[in-house]
């Protein structure tokens, strides 16, 4: 007797997804939908892929102005970041706590509780790996910002995305129809903006608004004249600090990060405090206080040649939404972000991919 062939299953249909955002929540989420089969769009309004995962390039080198590292606590992020060991590097931060706005230094966390790893040569290496395979397949418009997201005309079961690109009077604005879900992976304001504007997801909106999320103002300073290999460092020993000071909570010396090229180079982050008093303060203005602070805690005197500062309006989560991910199957709109679980880079990993995995 013959036995009967098993019935096989009829493979799930291809779906036609588009992500808005190209930082690394958005990439880890485009990338396990189009590893899953599916039809990937994604949106992103700056002109590359990296988020706040940025690298910020001068004739004096490089600053991560945004993510100054990350560390790694979940095993599929520890898998991922196996995927391109290349990318990945160890960074052995001699990393201090100041007390005073006169920089003296009261505890020293040598060596750190976790490791702190960085991408090379920039920290927005990694996300733009994770993003080359659909740039090369035409699957990442770049300053393409969404603007609203509407019932697809010709099949109202679908979803398309009005939008807008960097040069409105050159008639950059476009349609993109059928989409079968929409993923947001931008910071909560913009996603609480872009679902209002729609009416669309109503019920997202209210869990959106809860987030709390603070801005922070970025120093980026260069040293060329300290660029020899025999020259000592200007300033202080540490490479690596958490300030208490009334303008500063983090500074970096970018030259200590493995692959950043010899340039004395530093990245200061002002406190989310100050940076929200001075959100809308004229940039020379902010460059100007926050060089006299990052004088008052390093010690160095020196006149930068290069000196330029970046704001941040949604930098540092201070009250995270407590879920990965908000997902409305029935409508197949989701929002993901760093936001919902906390601020580090791992958060957004970890959102990204469990947004991916709620779609699929």
């Amino acid at each position: 007797m013959t036995k009967k062939a098993a019935p096989s299953k009829t493979p799930a249909p291809v779906r036609n997804i588009a992500v808005i955002g190209a930082g690394i929540a958005g990439m880890a989420c485009a990338r396990t939908l189009a590893q899953a089969g599916h039809h990937v769009t994604v949106f992103e309004k700056s002109r590359g892929a990296g988020g706040r995962m940025s690298t910020r390039n001068t004739e004096f080198g490089s600053f991560d102005h945004g993510s100054q590292y990350f560390t790694v606590r979940d095993a599929r992020f520890e898998k991922a970041l196996a995927t391109s060991p290349e990318l990945v590097r160890r960074w052995s931060a001699n990393t201090v706590r100041i007390l005073d706005e006169a920089g003296r230094v009261v505890a020293s966390s040598l060596p750190p509780k976790e490791a702190h790893w960085v991408a090379a040569p920039g920290m927005n290496a990694l996300v733009r790996h994770w993003a080359q395979p659909l740039q090369d397949h035409g699957q990442i418009r770049f300053q393409t910002q969404v603007t609203r997201i509407q019932k697809d005309v010709l099949n109202p079961k679908r979803w398309q995305l009005q939008t807008e690109g960097p040069d409105e009077s050159s008639g950059a604005r476009a349609v993109y129809p059928g989409f079968d879900a929409v993923v947001m992976a931008v910071p909560s304001v913009q996603a609480h903006a872009l679902l209002l504007s729609s009416q669309v997801a109503k019920p997202l909106m209210g869990d959106i608004s809860k987030v709390s999320v603070a801005p922070c103002w970025t120093l980026m300073v260069a040293f060329p004249q300290a660029s020899q290999p025999n020259l000592p460092h200007l300033g202080p020993q540490w490479n690596a600090a958490r300030s208490t000071h009334h303008r500063i909570a983090w500074l970096a010396r970018e030259s200590s990060k493995p692959e950043r090229g010899g340039v004395e180079r530093w990245t200061v982050q002002a406190s989310p405090e100050w940076s929200k008093r001075h959100l809308e303060d004229d940039a020379e203005r902010v460059k100007a206080k926050l060089l006299k602070a990052f004088t008052e805690v390093t010690g160095i005197r020196a006149q930068p040649p290069y000196a330029e500062v970046h704001r941040w309006r949604y930098a540092q989560t201070t009250e995270p939404l407590g879920q990965s991910h908000l997902w409305d199957a029935k409508l197949g709109i989701g929002v993901c972000g760093d936001w919902c679980l906390g601020h580090r880079v791992e958060d957004g990993f970890v959102s990204g991919l469990e947004m991916a995995l709620a779609v699929l």
